[in-house]
Order: C-alpha cells, then structure tokens, then sequence
C-alpha cells in the first residue's frame, strides 16, 4: 500500500497464542481503502486467525487493532460491526429453522413500532437477490433444507444488508458454482468502485489474482510477503506460500487449471488396469431432484458426477449412501440386484461409505480426537470384548492417518482445532482403515488450501489403485477432469453425456459444453443428443 494511501483496517504488531502455539507472530499490515486486499497462505498459515482478530471474533495476545483510523476493542465483533465492519466467516452462521429472508436480517431486523416488517423485509431480501444476482429461496423454506452453496449466499447477502465501510471475506466462494462465484466476483468489483473496502482470503489464486489490489502471503504463522497485485503470478505465490518451489505433477496441474483448462488433460492419470464391474445403476430417480440417471463403477475406478451447483450431484450421491429424500431405481451391485439403500446403515452393509461436503457437520466428531475419528468406522481392530486398547488405537490411527500428510503427533488433539485440510485427511484415514468398496466423495478439497488440495487428490488415486471404487464430486471442473477416469455430465437433475479418458483426455470445455448444450467446437447451442462424442 502506498505510503500517501490512508488505510481502512490496520494490525499492529499482532501476535496471537493459542496456549504453546504461535499462530500469529508480529503482524503488520495495512489494508488501503476502496480496496481488495487478498490474504493468502497454506491452512494454518494464520490468514483466517488475522481476519478474526481484525473481526473482532479473536482477541489477539499483544497488539493493536485499527478501523477507518480509529483503535477497535479486542474481542468485541459488535464493537467491530458499529465501526463499519462486517464478516463472513468460513463457518456458516445461519439459524436452520427459519427462512431466507428472516436470516439475512438477524440482528438489524426491519421494524416498525416495535413490531418485525415482515413485508418490508422480504421485498429487501428481493432486492438483495437481484443486486447480488442470486437465485431468490421460497419464502416457506427453512434454511437448513438448502444446500451448502444456497447457505452460503445467504451468508453473503447478510453481510450487503448491513452498510459497512470494510466487509472481510474468509472463503466466500469455496462452495458456489461457476455462475454464482462470478456473480460474487462482479459484486465485489461493484462494491469496491462503489468505496468499500475489502479483505479477502481464498484459497482460489485465480480469483485471488483476478480480485486482488494488494496479496499478502503468510506462512507459519508470519506475514512473509505483501506486494501490489503487479508485483505476482500464481508460480509466485505458491512459491511463497510453500516456500519452495512447486514442482510436484499435481500441484503443477492445479496451479495451470485456470490459465489453461485443459492443462489437466494431459497428466498422467491412471498407472492400474480396472477390475470387474462393482456397481450399476439404472433409472435412479428422486421426485422433482434427479430423474433416470444411469451409473456404473469399476473397481479401482475414479467415476466424475461433472456438473453445476444444483445440477443434482450431491442428490446422486446421498441416494447411494441411504440418506434422504427418497430414492427409486435399480442398483445392482457384483451383478446381483438388491434394493437401494434406506439408511447409512443399510449402504454400509453394500460396502458403500461417504465422505460428505460437509465435513463439520456431517462427517466429523469435532470434540473427539482424531483417533477416534479415525477409528469409529471400525473399532474391531483395537478392541477386546468391547474395551478399547487405548495405544494399539492410537497407534493405529496415527499410521493410517500419516499415509495422508496428517501429522502423527496431532492425533490425540480434538479435530475442532485442526485445519480443513487436517480435518479432511482424517476423514480419508477413516475411509482407508475401513476399505470399503465404493467411496462417494462430495467436495473433498472445499475451503483447504493447494498443499492440502495436493495430498488429498493424490490420496484418492492412491485408494482407486488399491482397488476402491470411488464416485468424485468436486465444484472445481478442473479437479474432476484432472483425476477422473470417466465423468458423467449432470445438469438439472440429468445425464447429459458420458467422457471416458480412455477414449481421449477428458477437457473442461468438454464437461461444461454438455451443461450448456453448446457444441465445443461452434459454439452453438444444440440438443444433448447432438453434442460431438468424447472418443
């Protein structure tokens, strides 16, 4: 930031201690108004720990905290908020039980004599919607039946019904689509030419370096670079990031997937012959979700739901898992035809497990340990007429855990303290002490950073090659042609077409061609049936 530039939100020699643990060491930094200024690092970097003590949310251990000029109180986020501070934090804040609207507007409710403007309300959360360009919710549904995407957007809107001077960002976009993360992308750039100010932490760099004024790195904990967007490209700061140079085949495709698409497409991918077929599916239906989707795995097989946020991937994928709504059709697994799951229970007799988007709240225990995260799947190994053997589980644990870049000496600490990444690399322990036969993954790399996103990739290739069936879901595109075997194309609840990467690479253009019914080639809008065949 320039010297003559006045900044909006200052740290000034922040440190922050959690117990024997350094997150944050001697911060300095200056955020220049009407701006958007990209943190960035690793997870556990401390970039979402710099946005919280600037929010309010963490007092820091020593330092001091500035907005528009003016000192802010430590730990006080309504104090932040009557400065001119709002936050969307990574995790969501939304009250299930009530509607969209009512949660955009919790907390600065519209009134009138004392009484809530119901009317009023909903016709600002419609103008909101349409600002934002974003998909109106029905007013009769509670927000804990939508997505995690539609959750988030809500988030989003909340934070654009208060009139803040600085509006701090952590992940907002790690669960859109590719049309609402623009929409987003467009309205910050709207809001920055309209004199906000902005924080921004992502683990997208291209959105980073796309958005971004001013990128400052952090590592370990320290700010180790802060220069103006000129001053960067992406090979750059993953270099700083890391503080080594990116040179391993995966992170090299994940670090080229947006400066070129279909650089993915010519990676190595599967280094194994693919057994016999494990799982088919025919006409799977959910009313008014999915309808007639035809499926089939092989083992060892890498199998890509391609589609959009909405497009029914997830539907898919919980329908095989046993979990609601309801779903008919015809599964047939090793050939002999059985009823569809009704419960996890009944999928996990089908040797069918889960690894969810929502990792927090879906798939893990986050005050138990990461040994008995690990475990819980199958605890028959380290039990003896029902007691534990308390070392043998850590033990085990701790190796199966390793086998993903977790850290053993971590595997005793609850998981609410862990990283994303961390988080997930527990979970894929889980999964591999189990062996199932298919593994349904939704958004396995959402909201980690790329050195995470890397092992947890690589992991999943690791587990086809021993011969688990895998079923991948992923909102980054270039993730599911990158490691995918074949990839089926959904859009609103339909199969649109088949890749197979055997017959030739499976490119992005491909996958969202067969979204939009546009022919790669002309680019002009035709039926599904009239797209070119990948072969």
């Amino acid at each position: 930031m320039s010297s003559a530039t006045p900044a909006a939100a200052a740290l000034r020699g922040v440190e922050k201690r959690f117990g024997p643990t350094v997150a944050l060491a001697g911060i300095d930094l200056e955020v220049a108004a009407n701006s958007i200024h990209a943190l960035v690092g690793e997870n556990g970097a401390g970039k979402s720990t710099a946005l919280g003590i600037l929010g309010g949310r963490i007092s820091p251990t020593r330092g001091e905290v500035e907005l528009l000029g003016r000192p802010l109180p430590h730990g006080r986020p309504r104090a932040a908020r009557e400065a001119g501070l709002a936050v969307i934090y990574q995790e969501l804040t939304i009250v299930p039980a009530l509607d969209a609207a009512a949660n955009v507007f919790i907390g600065h409710p519209i009134s009138r004599a004392g009484l809530l403007a119901e009317r009023q309300m909903r016709q600002a959360y419609t103008e909101l919607c349409e600002r934002a360009g974003v998909a109106r919710q029905a007013d009769s549904v509670p927000v804990g039946e939508l997505s995690v995407a539609d959750q988030q957007v809500i988030e989003i809107l909340r934070a654009l019904a208060f009139d803040a001077k600085v509006i701090l960002f952590d992940e907002p976009t790690a669960s859109l689509g590719i049309s609402e993360r623009e929409a987003l992308l467009r309205l910050m750039n709207a809001l920055r030419a309209d004199g906000k100010t902005m924080v921004f932490v992502s683990h997208n760099l291209d959105e980073v370096l796309e958005l971004a004024d001013e990128i400052t790195v952090f590592r370990n904990g320290r700010k180790v670079a802060s220069a103006e967007r000129s001053g960067w490209d992406k090979a750059k700061v993953v270099a700083s990031m890391i503080g080594e140079e990116a040179d391993l085949e995966l992170t090299s495709a994940l670090n080229d997937e947006l400066v070129d698409a279909d650089a993915a497409a010519r990676r190595p991918r599967r280094s194994h012959s693919l057994g016999a077929r494990v799982l088919e599916v025919e006409r799977l239906t959910i009313d008014g979700v999915i309808e007639y989707i035809d499926l089939d795995l092989r083992a060892g097989e890498i199998l890509g739901l391609g589609g959009l946020v909405g497009s029914g991937r997830t539907s898919v994928l919980r329908a095989l898992a046993g979990l609601p709504p309801k779903a008919d059709g015809t599964l047939r697994i090793d050939g002999q035809e059985v009823r569809l799951p009704r419960s996890v229970r009944a999928s996990r007799r089908l040797g069918i497990a889960l690894l969810p988007e929502d990792r927090k709240g879906q798939g893990l225990a986050l005050q138990m340990s990461g040994v008995t995260n690990v475990l819980m799947g199958d605890m028959s190994q380290v039990s003896t007429f029902g007691v534990i053997r308390e070392r043998k589980a850590r033990d085990l644990a701790a190796a199966a855990a390793a086998e993903f870049g977790f850290d053993p000496d971590r595997i005793e600490e609850p998981s609410e303290r862990l990283s994303g990444g961390n988080q997930q690399k527990l979970l894929l322990a889980r999964w591999a002490h189990v062996k199932p036969r298919v593994l349904l993954v939704d958004e396995p790399t959402r909201g980690i950073d790329i050195g995470a996103k890397e092992e947890v990739l690589t992991a999943l290739r690791r587990m086809a090659a021993e011969g688990i069936s895998i079923v991948f879901v992923s909102s980054e595109l270039e993730e599911v042609a990158l490691i995918c075997d074949r990839v089926v194309v959904l859009a609103e609840g339909r199969a649109m077409g088949e890749l197979d990467a055997d017959r030739a690479p499976i490119r992005v253009s491909d996958i969202l061609a067969r979204v939009f019914t546009v022919d790669p080639e002309t680019g002009e809008q035709v039926s599904a049936g009239h797209l070119p065949q990948n072969q």
